[in-house]
């Protein structure tokens, strides 16, 4: 039967070669998809307990690909791997190593020379992140739990809550974050910041 599902406002479509991806053929609709990925995702943050990391390891291509493995290589056989395939929203895709290269550098030195505070870079990363859009899917949970870790990691602080709710599903709370995205794709970043921690 395959895999159907349904998009809401801010979600990456999947092209047919990225669905076939899929390592549970059992799965059919959105709700199932997201459950798997949710509980691949716990595990992703189970995995993130107790890890000490430096600015440099965080800040590594090798982190990046290999959090978003952990979050959802039970579910796709992509995972963890850059996109090939062009979408709606990121970059071109022979540009994502290139780009996220230097969002990496730059992250590096806003916390070496403490150009932001923590919540500032966390989200500037977060957001920049998202925008390039290393992966065929996943990568607002991705750039959201990096920002988490970012926080936690490098500065002691506890997560953002990111309006305390599940911005997967179609609420109001996903629209106020999607049209926080947009305002800070227009160099508008506070209404991110103010968002990530209601």
């Amino acid at each position: 039967m395959g895999l159907t599902i349904e998009y809401i406002d801010g979600q990456t479509p999947l092209d047919e070669e990225e669905k076939e991806g899929l390592r549970i053929p059992s799965i059919t609709t959105r709700e199932e998809l997201d459950e798997f990925e949710q509980l691949n995702i716990e595990k992703a943050i189970q995995w993130t307990f107790g890890k000490k990391l430096k600015a440099e390891q965080l800040f590594s291509e090798k982190f990046i690909k290999d959090l978003h493995k952990r979050m959802y290589g039970e579910v796709w056989k992509w995972a963890g791997t850059f996109r090939t395939s062009e979408k709606n929203i990121g970059i071109k895709s022979y540009l994502i190593a290139i780009e996220l290269k230097q969002l990496l550098d730059d992250a590096v030195f806003w916390q070496e020379n403490k150009t932001y505070d923590s919540e500032e870079l966390a989200i500037r990363f977060k957001h920049r992140l998202v925008s390039i859009h290393c992966f065929a899917n996943g990568n607002g949970r991705h750039s959201r739990l990096i920002a988490d870790l970012i926080m936690e990691k490098l500065y002691n602080s506890k997560f953002f809550s990111w309006g305390s709710t599940n911005l997967v599903k179609a609420t109001e709370a996903r629209s106020n974050y999607i049209q926080a995205v947009r305002k800070a794709d227009k160099n508008d970043i506070q209404p991110l910041i103010v968002f990530a921690k209601s």
